[in-house]
């Protein structure tokens, strides 16, 4: 018997098409590479009878050829020891607003006040909550729990004045209770000029 003589096809190689590095286009494009923005002036001139993405894959892959060409042979090239870096010029193209400009809000009574008696906003150490004590030579709070606007309140001893100690009893009143009684006022006071602004700025806004 004689052996049948067998033929095996030959392996077929993936072709590999190489695009173009060139693009050439009857307009050229414009560049803004600050922005990474390359504009492409002319028309689009798509075939009803071929597939649409692949002919809008096609303009945009010349687009961005384009645009790297320009980046490689206008930006200057550095080497540093984070790699390779590509410096971009300042933008050229200016960009719309996303919102429209905010309106300036109206004054309030008080910053009318302080404008008239150059009244300046406290800084950030001003507005801190300690203070130096110079009889303990510690720092301690302004206000709040322990603080310097509550000095004497724990006092064993207070002096106090004779007719107005009288008034006090009269009303079932201690001198102890004085510093709170202020401190609850101001509370209130402040609390009430807020409201009254804030009917004054929603009166505005109407």
């Amino acid at each position: 018997m004689s052996d049948a003589a067998t033929t095996t096809p030959a392996a077929t190689k993936p072709t590999n098409n190489k695009l173009p590095v060139t693009v050439d286009k009857p307009t050229p494009y414009t560049f803004d590479l600050g922005l990474l923005l390359a504009s492409d002036p002319n028309p689009l001139n798509l075939s009803s009878s071929s597939p649409l993405e692949p002919q809008l894959a096609s303009i945009a892959r010349d687009g961005c050829q384009s645009l790297i060409n320009q980046l490689l042979s206008a930006c200057p090239i550095s080497s540093t020891p984070a790699g390779v870096l590509l410096s971009l010029p300042p933008p050229q193209t200016p960009l719309p607003r996303e919102k429209p400009v905010p309106t300036p809000k109206a004054d309030t009574k008080w910053s009318q006040f302080a404008k008239r008696r150059g009244i300046k906003p406290k800084t950030r150490e001003q507005r801190r909550n300690l203070q130096y004590d110079e009889a303990t030579g510690e720092w301690g709070r302004k206000w709040g729990y322990k603080g310097a606007n509550k000095a004497g309140e724990d006092a064993p001893i207070i002096e106090v004045k004779k007719a107005q100690e009288e008034k006090r009893m009269e009303k079932g009143q201690s001198v102890r209770g004085d510093k709170r009684r202020e401190i609850r006022e101001k509370v209130k006071r402040n609390e009430r000029k807020m409201r009254s602004n804030a009917r004054r700025e929603d009166g505005r806004k109407k």
